[in-house]
């Protein structure tokens, strides 16, 4: 085991499901291979207040189904600062951790690098963001369970769609990519998918329901990412529905409703695995890196390329959207 004795493992940024499943599978990976544990409640907030808590075998029984985070997240300006990372090291060795796991997005793999810049205690990163942006690991802990949650709603608001002859717009999360309005959109068999990386959609988007119009399509389902360069969903819909006087144009902003969740099982399984090997990766002095999937085994990618690269969009699944919405 080295100079690993104990751990401390948190969550941090926006919740996602199948974090839980993570913390149980850290814990209990780490217990098994005769290391102490301590969750760190509230994220980096928590590495600098001091918010610590043992945690044994029992401690994450009947977590695996549930959504959220049982040691709970936030975002923390304070650990942006050399005082505020000063302050958590200070925690850290006082109650002598050895090795960090933390899990969330890009924010919170710079804080680790950035951290791991400064100070020896080596933090490995799991991926756990609904958005599956993250470069280094086809896929994000609890991005599966949001497509399914979106799917789900998507599919019961077409039935009233096609019942009333109307037009709905359907925001999904995705600020700065979208992955997840991609993969729902070609679930859905949405008519048209406005996203983040594509460029002067809303002309496009006009002529596709023009189209739709003269063939008599009942309904019409436009997924778009809240991070559109044209706007969110309410602003799309006032460009376009004046065009379209025929349909009733309505707006449906899902919003954290796709956080929220039992996760599912391919979620259940991922943060497993990761959980399992970001302990791994501690035990073999492994730092400032991320467990990710790449073709379906478990990779380790440095968080200097996880923060700074950007996970690039399906071309092919792009295709495959234009020619199945025909």
């Amino acid at each position: 085991m080295g100079k690993i004795k104990k751990i401390g493992v948190l969550t941090s940024g926006g919740d996602s499901p199948g974090m839980n499943a993570a913390i149980r599978a850290v814990t209990r990976t780490a217990i098994y291979s005769g290391l102490e544990v301590v969750g760190i409640r509230h994220g980096y907030k928590g590495l600098i207040d001091g918010n610590f808590k043992t945690l044994k075998v029992f401690s994450v029984s009947d977590i695996l189904q549930r959504g959220g985070t049982i040691l709970k997240t936030a975002r923390c300006e304070e650990f942006r600062t050399a005082e505020g990372r000063k302050k958590a090291y200070e925690n850290l060795k006082k109650n002598q951790i050895d090795g960090v796991v933390v899990i969330g997005g890009d924010g919170t793999f710079t804080g680790g690098r950035v951290f791991n810049e400064e100070y020896e205690t080596p933090f490995i990163g799991v991926p756990g963001t609904i958005d599956n942006d993250i470069y280094g690991t086809d896929y994000t802990i609890g991005y599966d369970t949001a497509l399914n949650t979106i799917i789900e709603a998507v599919d019961k608001i077409r039935d009233t769609a096609s019942a009333h002859n109307r037009l709905f717009f359907i925001e999904v999360m995705g600020a700065k990519a979208g992955f997840i309005a991609l993969r729902t959109g070609v679930a859905c068999g949405a008519e048209a998918i406005l996203l983040p990386e594509v460029k002067n959609q809303v002309s496009n988007l006009k002529s596709l329901l023009e189209d739709g119009f003269r063939r008599k399509k009942s309904s019409n389902i436009i997924i778009v990412a809240e991070g559109d360069e044209e706007g969110g969903a309410f602003q799309i819909a006032e460009k376009v529905k004046e065009d379209f006087k025929d349909y009733s144009v309505r707006v449906t902003v899902l919003g954290h409703i796709q956080r929220g969740g039992s996760p599912t099982a391919f979620d259940r399984v991922t943060a497993s695995r990761l959980g399992y090997a970001a302990v791994e990766a501690l035990l073999d002095d492994q730092k400032s890196a991320m467990v990710g999937l790449q073709n379906g085994e478990v990779v380790l990618v440095p968080f200097r390329k996880a923060v700074k690269l950007n996970k690039a969009i399906s071309q092919e699944m792009l295709e495959l959207s234009k020619v199945l919405s025909i």
